[in-house]
């Protein structure tokens, strides 16, 4: 299982890089994120990661490679923030804070969509956004 989740992780990585290395607006690579973050529901991949994280918690020899994983997310997520931070003048949190943040809501997100609970998402991604579209004027001005 580690193995595919290995495999299957290296694909989803280069495909967030792929987006995040796009042209488009950060806001726009944010709403893809949330996309793929649904395709990965769906496909059983976020199922299959947290199971495993659950695993890790007692077999030490699972743990280095989950926590490998986890280091992979948190790459992708850092290339990708550090701009977007600056773009948006963002400075309340710093970068490793704000990754921390990001990956603690994605998987929280996916855990209760596990568990079929749906509530207050729908606002929290329609705030952020909000909020992003403000900084971004605000940052202009």
């Amino acid at each position: 299982m580690v193995q595919v989740l290995e495999r299957f992780t290296s694909r989803l990585v280069e495909r967030q890089r792929a987006m995040y290395a796009s042209d488009r607006p950060f806001l726009e690579k944010w709403r893809a994120a949330w996309s793929y973050q649904e395709e990965d529901l769906k496909s059983g991949y976020s199922k299959i990661w947290l199971e495993l994280q659950a695993m890790a918690w007692n077999r030490p020899e699972l743990r280095e490679r989950v926590k490998h994983v986890n280091q992979e997310w948190r790459r992708v997520l850092t290339e990708a923030f550090e701009p977007a931070l600056r773009e948006y003048g963002f400075a309340a949190l710093s970068l490793e804070a704000t990754v921390s943040v990001v990956m603690t809501m994605a998987q929280g997100y996916a855990l209760e969509r596990l568990s079929d609970i749906k509530e207050g998402h729908a606002a929290l991604l329609a705030e952020i956004e909000a909020w992003m579209k403000s900084a971004k004027k605000e940052h202009k001005t």
